[in-house]
């Protein structure tokens, strides 16, 4: 048996939730399911992906970047 509950939510919110239906009488918790399993990531990052990204952070904030066209200069592309 499914359990049910109340929510409050926004107004705004249920038109964004109605306006997602795949069909007019999809329920809400149909949606709602749906838009979760898109979230969900069940592939978490590794401690090596999240170093570099530190590593690639901490490049952006102290400058060590390239412009589009100084990277394409660097890589012989012509537009």
């Amino acid at each position: 048996m499914v359990a049910t509950t109340t929510i409050c939510i926004d107004p705004i919110n249920k038109n964004i939730l109605s306006d997602l239906r795949v069909y007019k009488t999809e329920s809400y918790d149909s949606v709602i399911a749906r838009l979760i399993k898109m979230a969900s990531d069940d592939e978490r990052l590794t401690d090596e992906e999240i170093k570099g990204i530190e590593e690639s952070l901490a490049d952006i904030k102290a400058g060590r970047v390239y412009s589009e066209d100084e990277s394409k200069r660097m890589l012989g592309i012509d537009d």
